[in-house]
């Protein structure tokens, strides 16, 4: 991969961002300026960008028409790096003379090839043109996506190189001020991805870190194992009794897949090239769960009701491991210093290794995936890994990874100027506000900005094979309940689409609490269940606190989550939903209430129904009386001769306590929803 001693001349060929456009001095930060530092003195770059410039010679500024064109040419060099295409975007362009991309790209590779027959050329998927783009929506994101994809069927056709100089800057827009040109730091990821895939050094081997000792690997699927190595060095992975190997590639990617393996352990893992070895050991192979969310998740089993025999057992815990990707700094209300800040924006927000599972680690360790991972290794009588990344007040925009977002066409919306957007709710707005309150760069990065979460905590994980997710998160979206429907599909989707199977996403319905728009959201995220397949709901009205957003009875939350896995996932025959609300019939002056898993319902406390309400055409809601009549519940009122609809548990903190024989409550709802005509 490397050149010989004598010096090799490098001919960057690009547009305005291989110029250095926007930059400072860029004759020192321009990247390829950067590049030269990197490679030394074996090796001479020379920078042929031209601002505005296209791949299509019929474009309107056609980079083989310009100086920097012919200097390029002129200059006869070894290797020849290309980055152009992103101006092709332009409507006066792409639209038109499309189908002469390819072969202008081909005519451009021809011509260096016929100054120097021996030159190298690596041609480079394009940087990134981020939503705030004045022409993003009208045409240029869709485009760009298309130039994209040809851009690597080129790379083959025309037997040249690729370079992906799109993905190390896709989750760093703070590095693009005006949406399309980098910063000096994002020159220097240019300069870095470059010299990598000139040199082929990546550092040597290295693991995903994710793979650590004390993890558990999902049974009963093929088991990836990934990382970076220098390009061309062959990596052999041992395991047990299995073994696999793969070379990296020019990227320094590499990837063994090893067999499906029943669960067990504790095994030893080794991970070796010709001359460095990782050994992991305390492995386990069992049942892995990604448990995410907001501050409800993230809520620590010390802090939880009744911790004290919990945290006992705890101690004995050996199958059970906890992954908890920490966040760096709370967002709590609180001025963030600027070493955190550019820590934020680095993507480095998150951190964490694999630990047993004992007092010690359980102790901080999210209370509800604790009190979910334990009911399911006492059921399963398997090893259970988790994997807690939260993040206190995040919203679930925040949780989306950007390209779905920007494909989205309501969504795309959110990605710029996300700080004064109603899209996102004040509070979530105020305190990023807070934490950002030292910021000096304009687009300064933040936990609850749309995507980031993903981008920091979840597209590192994504390789990992997991058995499913649950999920406690909706506080902060409850401002518009429409809006987070859209939201909510969209991100279970998205996730699935990330990891590659259709795994299930079990979810808590918001407690109880003094605020007024909680029962309309929790009715939503009830009608969400019908809405997303695979997917579960565990009912926590009966848990919560009128004053405080973080009610402490958390075991039964992560017992309700782990009843909806045990059941749909495992297939074990246990009770998992508490009454389901199917529909309303009104039979004289009573509404009738069919319910699923309705099998011995009654009153929690022993005392008369409470929470149910009834109302007449005029859509006034009262206060009603309701009994239990075999599966079904009877609710009317004196004041409704004529009732029409019916809701239950509709008061923003509520004490409704419908329960069938399980003892699992039931979901607000309400039969009468708004619809357009």
């Amino acid at each position: 991969m490397g050149q010989s001693a004598s010096r090799g001349k490098v001919a960057c060929i690009g547009n305005s961002v291989t110029y250095g456009y926007g930059i400072e001095n860029r004759e020192e930060y321009a990247y390829p300026a950067q590049l030269q530092a990197l490679l030394g003195p074996g090796y001479e770059v020379a920078n042929f960008g031209q601002s505005g410039a296209t791949l299509l010679r019929e474009g309107h500024r056609p980079y083989a028409s310009t100086q920097q064109y012919k200097e390029a040419l002129a200059y006869r060099p070894d290797i020849a790096v290309i980055h152009l295409g992103l101006n092709d975007t332009d409507p006066r362009n792409w639209p038109n003379y499309r189908d002469a991309f390819a072969a202008d790209y081909g005519h451009l590779i021809d011509t260096l090839r016929a100054v120097n027959p021996q030159v190298r050329i690596l041609i480079c998927r394009l940087t990134p043109i981020f939503s705030g783009h004045p022409r993003f929506a009208s045409g240029t994101r869709e485009w760009f996506w298309q130039i994209q994809a040809l851009i690597p069927f080129i790379a083959e056709g025309r037997r040249v190189e690729l370079i992906d100089l799109h993905t190390p800057l896709y989750h760093r827009p703070d590095l693009f001020p005006d949406e399309l040109h980098p910063t000096k730091e994002g020159a220097a990821i240019l300069a870095a991805t470059v010299y990598t895939s000139i040199t082929g050094k990546y550092g040597g081997l290295q693991l995903a870190p994710v793979y650590a000792d004390h993890m558990v690997l999902q049974q009963k699927v093929p088991l990836p194992v990934y990382g970076i190595a220098d390009a061309g060095q062959e990596v052999t992975v041992s395991f047990g009794s299995e073994r696999g190997t793969a070379t990296a590639g020019a990227n320094g990617k590499w990837a063994v897949m090893l067999p499906a393996l029943k669960a067990g352990g504790p095994f030893r893992m080794e991970v070796s090239t010709q001359d460095t070895s990782i050994s992991i050991s305390d492995v386990l192979v069992g049942e892995v769960w990604l448990c995410a969310g907001q501050s409800n998740m993230a809520f620590p089993l010390r802090q939880a009701v009744h911790t004290g025999p919990e945290l006992v057992a705890a101690q004995q815990a050996s199958t059970i491991r906890l992954l908890q990707m920490k966040p760096m700094a709370e967002t709590a209300d609180i001025a963030w210093d600027s070493a955190t800040l550019q820590k934020v924006n680095q993507l480095q927000y998150f951190s964490g290794t694999w630990q047993r599972g004992d007092s010690a680690t359980a102790k901080d360790f999210s209370a509800v995936a604790y009190y979910f991972g334990k009911r399911l290794q006492e059921r399963l009588g398997v090893p259970v890994g988790l994997i807690q990344v939260a993040v206190g007040g995040s919203g679930t925009e925040s949780w989306i990874d950007r390209y779905t977002l920007e494909r989205h066409p309501q969504l795309v919306g959110m990605l710029h100027g996300w700080r004064d957007s109603d899209f996102l709710m004040p509070w979530v707005r105020e305190r990023a506000s807070r934490n950002l309150g030292n910021a000096t760069l304009p687009k300064q990065r933040h936990p609850y900005q749309p995507a980031y979460s993903f981008e920091a905590g979840v597209a590192p994980l994504t390789g990992f094979p997991i058995k499913g997710v649950i999920w406690y998160q909706g506080e902060s979206n409850t401002h518009n309940s429409e809006l987070h429907e859209t939201l909510f599909k969209t991100l279970v989707q998205s996730w699935r689409e990330q990891w590659g199977y259709a795994f299930p996403f079990y979810y808590v319905q918001l407690s109880g609490i003094n605020r007024p728009s909680w029962p309309y959201f929790r009715d939503s995220q009830r009608q969400l269940l019908q809405q997303i397949p695979n997917a579960g709901m565990a009912v926590s009205t009966d848990l919560g606190d009128s004053l405080d957003v973080h009610p402490r009875q958390k075991r039964q939350v992560g017992e309700r989550l782990a009843g909806w896995a045990l059941a749909r996932t495992y297939g074990r025959q246990v009770p998992y939903s508490g009454p389901l609300f199917q529909r309303a019939r009104i039979k004289g002056n009573r509404a009738v209430c069919s319910f699923a898993h309705s099998k011995g319902m009654r009153a929690s406390d022993g005392q008369a129904l409470r929470g149910f309400e009834v109302a007449g055409s005029d859509l006034v809601f009262s206060k009603a009386k309701a009994v239990v009549s075999g599966s079904k519940v009877r609710v009317w009122s004196g004041r409704v001769p004529e009732p029409k609809y019916v809701r239950y548990a509709w008061q923003p903190y509520t004490t409704a306590n419908l329960v069938n024989k399980a003892n699992l409550p039931a979901a607000t709802f309400s039969s009468f929803t708004i619809t357009e005509r």
